[in-house]
C-alpha cells in the first residue's frame, strides 16, 4: 500500500521526512504552504487571485503567489484522483485544523483513503534523546507539526489512523463554512473554528509598543507569544505593524519596507 503524508509548512515537512527516513519508510511527504488562519479564503478553491493579493501585501514581495497557489490547487486534484492512502498530520492550531478540513473537503468522495496523525501539547513531552534544545510548548497549548522534532514524529508514526466517513463529511462542511464566513482571521476555540478580525492583534501590538521607542522585532516577538486562538506568525505581526504605521497609530524610526529593522512607539 502506497502512502502519502501531508503537512503544512516546510519545517514540518522536513521533520516528517526525517522521521520517515529513520523508520526506513520510503514514503512521500507533501508540503502545503499557506497559513489558512489568516486572510481571505472564500474563493481559494476556485481562484488564487484574492489569496495571492493578500500574501503579496503581507510579505511585500514579488514572489509569484498566483503560480504557487495554482500549483497547490492542482496538487489537491492529483491527490483526489490518485489511489494512495493519505495521512494528514495536524496539531491543535487553527492553521493545522484548517489544513485538515481542506484536505477532507477535496478527498470527501474517496473517504476510504483518508487518515490522520494527531499531535497534541502532551506529545511535546516525548523525550528526544537528541542534542537539539528541548522543544517547549506554548502557554496556550497550541501545537503545529513544525514544533515537533523528527524523533517525536517518529514516535507518532504508528498512531496514524483512518478518519470515519461521518467525520470526513463534517470536516468538509466546516471547511466550506469557514470559507463563506469571509473573516479576516479564523480561530480555534474548544476545537471549533470561529471568525475573527485584526482588531485584537492590532490592540496588542499597540499596547506592546508603548510610549518609548522599541525594536519592532521585540514588539512582534512578544505579540507572537500571546494567545489569539491562532498562532500569530512573524510575517503577519510585522504586516500589522506596517498597517498601524500607515494608519498613523504607530510612529516609526526607520522605513516600513524594512520594518523588522525599525523601531516603533505609539
Amino acid at each position: 500500500m502506497n502512502m502519502i503524508h501531508v503537512t503544512n509548512g516546510d519545517c514540518a515537512a522536513q521533520s516528517l521526512a526525517e522521521a520517515l527516513r529513520r523508520a526506513e519508510r520510503d514514503e512521500r511527504v507533501i508540503t502545503l504552504r499557506d497559513d489558512l488562519a489568516v486572510g481571505p479564503i472564500r474563493d481559494i478553491d476556485e481562484s488564487p487571485l484574492a489569496r495571492a493579493t493578500f500574501w503579496r501585501q503581507v510579505l511585500n514581495s514579488a514572489i509569484d503567489f498566483e503560480g504557487e497557489l495554482e500549483e497547490q490547487q492542482a496538487l489537491f486534484g492529483r491527490l483526489a484522483r490518485g489511489d494512495d492512502q493519505i495521512v494528514v498530520w495536524h496539531g491543535q492550531s487553527a492553521a493545522d485544523q484548517l489544513t485538515l478540513r481542506r484536505v477532507a473537503y477535496h478527498l470527501r468522495n474517496v473517504p476510504q483513503r483518508l487518515n490522520e496523525a494527531k499531535l497534541t501539547h502532551d506529545d511535546l513531552t516525548i523525550a528526544t534523546g537528541e542534542s537539539d534544545p528541548e522543544r517547549v510548548g506554548r502557554e496556550d497549548r497550541a501545537t503545529a507539526v513544525g514544533m515537533f522534532s523528527p524523533k517525536q514524529l517518529l514516535a507518532k508514526l504508528p498512531t496514524a489512523a483512518p478518519i470515519s466517513v461521518l467525520r470526513i463529511s463534517r470536516l468538509a462542511l466546516e471547511w466550506q463554512e469557514a470559507k463563506y464566513a469571509s473573516a479576516d482571521t479564523r480561530r480555534l476555540r474548544d476545537n471549533m473554528l470561529v471568525s475573527g478580525t485584526w482588531v485584537d492583534i492590532d490592540e496588542a501590538l499597540l499596547d506592546l509598543a508603548g510610549p518609548e521607542w522599541k525594536p519592532a522585532r521585540q514588539i512582534a516577538g512578544a505579540a507572537m507569544r500571546q494567545r489569539f486562538d491562532f498562532m500569530l506568525s512573524d510575517s503577519i505581526a510585522f504586516w500589522r505593524c506596517r498597517e498601524l504605521v500607515t494608519a498613523g497609530r504607530l510612529k516609526i524610526r526607520g522605513t516600513p519596507s524594512e520594518i523588522s529593522q525599525a523601531e516603533l512607539r505609539r
